[in-house]
């Protein structure tokens, strides 16, 4: 975090009164089934978005980021997109959601860094999103509930706030997902932004989508190695969209509101009446959300070999079903694959781009690390360093 102190010091002259973290997250199983009611398996990492802030009194918003060279400013009663600094976006996103729940936000400066890498698919987005929804609790303190606002909470003899609960963190979750649905444009799930938040350290998350529940699973003596491709992704083009939009009309087309409540053998049954791209679309999530149950099962049974061919079955239906796959990512796959260390391996988030999540016995991790950017160099030309993630706690 010292970072992020030393930037909001060089640029505004003063000592911040709060630094938050949120961490990224990798999707370990479960590729698109957030949007489908469905479940999925995550875990946060040790890589995280860092903000340190001071309260203002003038309305106005003063935001700094080590990842950009101009400044934001702007006021809270005024909150529109700028597009010289679209990044900010999804700050302004999460503060317009908070201030139609009723948060009384009288303004801040703040300072961003990042240790996430951008366009990997490790979802810095939904991080700075957590990151700002935190910041502004500990300026402005509130208590957000199913309903709105609570009673806002007491600082202790310390002045520090009570721990966010889980039912205020899912709240969070949500808050956070309308704003990059609404501001920001991204007809994503919930999945990034609860990662973020209900993450526990050396535990999987499972998550389940419909009912809005997170249960943990142990993960002990397995390295989380991740490969970029080097493949920038950015969601905010329409290719997400365009998978949702079949995901969704196959479901209309089924009699369901979500993919999450039929079957493979419904989907098959109706072939004929879906598009070629609603039926791959379909027959992806049906697929994946039942690899995810399996999944559940074999990581509590401690069967961690089993549960990496569910991640490599993943990738292939990732690649050939959905098709947000690309050359590269497959290429990563398949050097992962060839390595007696690597349990399981696919790609993470939303694909077109961005990197693979590699499950590898501990004691071996750096032999596969080497065998992955050697092999990927010489067969894309592309120089690319595997990061080890340690599985942390989410927000605080």
């Amino acid at each position: 975090m010292q970072d992020t102190r030393s930037l909001f010091k060089k640029h505004f002259n003063q000592t911040p009164t709060h630094v938050v973290q949120a961490p990224g997250r990798l999707e370990v199983l479960g590729n698109h089934t957030d949007y489908n009611n469905g479940l999925v398996m995550a875990v946060a990492v040790d890589k995280y978005i860092h903000i340190a802030a001071s309260p203002r009194t003038d309305g106005k918003v003063e935001l700094v980021s080590s990842a950009f060279a101009a400044p934001e400013k702007f006021s809270v009663s005024d909150i529109k997109p700028n597009p010289a600094a679209s990044w900010a976006n999804y700050i302004k996103g999460v503060l317009l959601q908070l201030k139609k729940r009723g948060v009384q936000i009288s303004g801040f400066n703040a300072a961003i860094h990042s240790t996430l890498p951008m366009g990997a698919g490790m979802s810095s987005s939904a991080a700075l999103e957590v990151a700002t929804a935190m910041t502004v609790r500990r300026l402005h303190p509130f208590i957000l509930t199913d309903t709105g606002l609570g009673v806002p909470p007491v600082p202790n003899a310390k002045g520090e706030l009570p721990p966010v609960n889980k039912v205020e963190r899912m709240n969070f979750a949500k808050v956070c997902r309308a704003a990059e649905n609404e501001f920001v444009g991204v007809p994503c799930g919930i999945l990034d932004q609860t990662s973020s938040l209900f993450g526990k350290q050396s535990h999987v998350m499972e998550i389940d989508c419909a009912s809005l529940t997170v249960e943990h699973a142990p993960l002990f003596g397995i390295a989380m190695v991740v490969c970029n491709s080097m493949v920038k992704h950015e969601l905010v083009g329409g290719e997400y969209k365009e998978l949702r939009d079949n995901c969704e009309a196959a479901a209309r087309k089924l009699g369901v509101k979500f993919l999450r409540t039929t079957e493979m053998k419904q989907v098959l049954a109706a072939k004929s009446s879906l598009t070629e791209r609603e039926f791959t679309c379909a027959h992806h999530v049906v697929s994946e959300i039942a690899r995810v149950v399996a999944g559940e099962r074999a990581l509590r049974s401690n069967d961690m070999a089993q549960f990496g061919q569910y991640m490599f079955q993943s990738h292939e239906s990732s690649r050939d079903h959905l098709r947000n796959s690309t050359e590269e990512l497959d290429i990563l796959v398949e050097l992962a694959r060839n390595h007696p260390a690597c349990l399981g391996a696919r790609l993470t988030g939303g694909g077109f781009g961005g990197a693979t999540i590699n499950m590898v016995t501990h004691h071996e991790a750096e032999s596969f690390m080497a065998h992955m950017e050697a092999g990927y160099e010489k067969q894309t030309g592309v120089k690319m360093k595997p990061l080890v993630c340690m599985v942390v706690d989410g927000a605080n």
